[in-house]
């Protein structure tokens, strides 16, 4: 597979790589600091401890040992095979006493873990004592603090540096040194180490980044080939879901549902479409008929009028539908501003009642008004009144000869309620939900008949949701329906 810079793999390589190596550097360097402070503390707490051993051990024998011995080099190189056997010469001041001292010290320190170097001295600086092992030059510490007991001093020994322990009496200096060679040549080796496997580690990282990328987004490019298959056209297919609860599972879910939110829009916009053109059709074919019949003919004045009449109530009829469309299609792109201001709900019925009371009569359809005390309400006037009226002319149109339409204003658990309901043919259960679709009949041709244009309810609920309110039915085949909307009081 081809690597994109810009690709999710990469990236998450990337920062997986880069997040290895800062965890890398911080542990190694937290590792050889951490390394080096624990060594520094032993040795000096070794060094420590091996200086109190040497002047504890001296101090209950220092009567033994006469200012000036210098037999000890010789002793020491005898015993290390490095001098023929035989007597020891000694000085005028050195006693077989001081040298079993020197001996058991030699002996001390070729039996310890470390390879330490001694040194005794008088306080004139005289050296009594050394390490065999010393050479010809003797430790050299930079310390001037003439104090009793132990402290801690760097200095040097044949040019390399020395760790020094140092503890000072009334008579003697007692000094253990430890080179700092073998720490530093450890630390070397730790730093080394780290130097060469960091970049082993970050690219062992990388090749498993990119495996592990590669792996887990593998369902994601299944995911983005499948989705593209996916068209208008074969919006019934879904995605397979592999691991439901994992993130590729939700996200599988997430597209389903929004496929399936596809199909069904899909399908609305189809059934609309072909809905819209029918209701559009059919005015039109009327026209075109009438007209074609006239022109086929000489007609008499009267005939004439009949065929302009019917024209213009198709004609009216297609304007009324365009209208609708356009508020319609101007609420679905929320371009319509609504003017806001108080309304009384009670006036508004009134108004209403007068208006309808002429279309109910053509029917003799009885229209009651039952309105209570003065309810107002901020909303656009204009929009409510058109909300009130569909639902008032809808009850008188599917209503009888001789039933009834009651409109009712009241106010109920803080909310506004202006109720319609009527005597009327009612409306199935299974088509309730379905009522306020876009061009939806229960009944075509009979609401065709009447001159709806299947609108009416889409706009009323439309308005309804524009006022934070609702619309509630209640219908029962062959007995009636009620309409009720809640609305927000102030």
């Amino acid at each position: 597979m081809k690597l994109r810079i810009r690709s999710i793999r990469v990236r998450l390589t990337v920062w997986y790589a880069l997040l290895l190596l800062s965890t890398l550097v911080v542990f190694g360097a937290f590792s050889y600091f951490y390394t080096s402070r624990t060594l520094s503390e032993n040795l000096d707490l070794s060094l420590k401890n091996e200086v109190r051993w040497v002047r504890e051990f001296i101090q209950p024998q220092a009567w033994k040992i006469k200012p000036g011995s210098r037999s000890i080099d010789a002793i020491l190189r005898r015993q290390a095979g490095q001098m023929p056997a035989g007597p020891i010469e000694t000085g005028p001041d050195t006693t077989v006493e001081a040298d079993e001292i020197w001996n058991q010290i030699y002996k001390h320190t070729l039996q310890g873990p470390k390879k330490t170097y001694i040194q005794f001295t008088d306080r004139r600086g005289t050296i009594i004592y050394r390490s065999y092992n010393l050479g010809t030059d003797s430790l050299v510490y930079f310390d001037t603090v003439a104090v009793y007991g132990s402290v801690m001093a760097n200095g040097w020994l044949n040019g390399e540096p020395v760790r020094i322990a140092l503890s000072r009496d009334k008579n003697y200096t007692y000094l253990v040194g430890y080179p700092l060679g073998e720490v530093r040549d450890l630390l070397g080796s730790l730093y080394w180490i780290f130097l060469i496997l960091a970049p082993i580690a970050l690219a062992a990282s990388v090749v498993g980044g990119l495996a592990l990328a590669a792996k887990s987004l593998a369902p994601v490019n299944d995911i983005t080939t499948r989705t593209r298959r996916i068209t208008a056209e074969n919006l019934d297919q879904t995605l397979p879901i592999v691991v439901p609860d994992d993130e590729i599972g939700r996200l599988t879910s997430t597209i389903n549902d929004m496929i399936r939110r596809l199909h069904d829009s899909f399908a609305q916009i189809r059934q609309f479409s072909a809905d819209a053109s029918h209701e559009l059709r059919t005015p039109l074919t009327i026209v075109r008929g009438e007209i074609e019949l006239t022109l086929r003919r000489s007609k008499t004045p009267e005939e004439y009028r009949h065929v302009l009449e019917s024209t213009l109530e198709e004609i009216l009829r297609l304007t009324s539908i365009i209208d609708n469309l356009l508020t319609l299609a101007k609420a679905d792109q929320g371009l319509f501003r609504a003017e806001f201001s108080e309304v009384n709900l009670k006036t508004v019925a009134e108004e209403l009642y007068e208006d309808c009371e002429i279309l109910a009569s053509e029917k003799k359809i009885r229209i009651t008004l039952e309105a209570g005390t003065p309810i107002t309400i901020v909303g656009d006037r204009g929009r409510l009144r058109q909300l009130f009226l569909n639902l008032i002319d809808n009850a008188i149109k599917y209503t009888p000869e001789g039933g009834s339409v009651t409109v009712t204003v009241a106010k109920q658990d803080g909310m506004a309620l202006f109720r319609v309901a009527d005597t009327g043919i009612g409306i199935p259960p299974e088509d309730i939900p379905k009522i306020f679709d876009r061009f939806y009949r229960v009944d075509k041709a009979r609401s065709r008949a009447m001159g709806g244009t299947g609108l009416g309810l889409s706009i009323a609920k439309w308005i309804a949701e524009l006022h934070r309110g609702t619309i509630i039915v209640e219908s029962v085949p062959q007995k009636g329906s009620v309409f009720t909307v809640r609305l927000p009081v102030n």
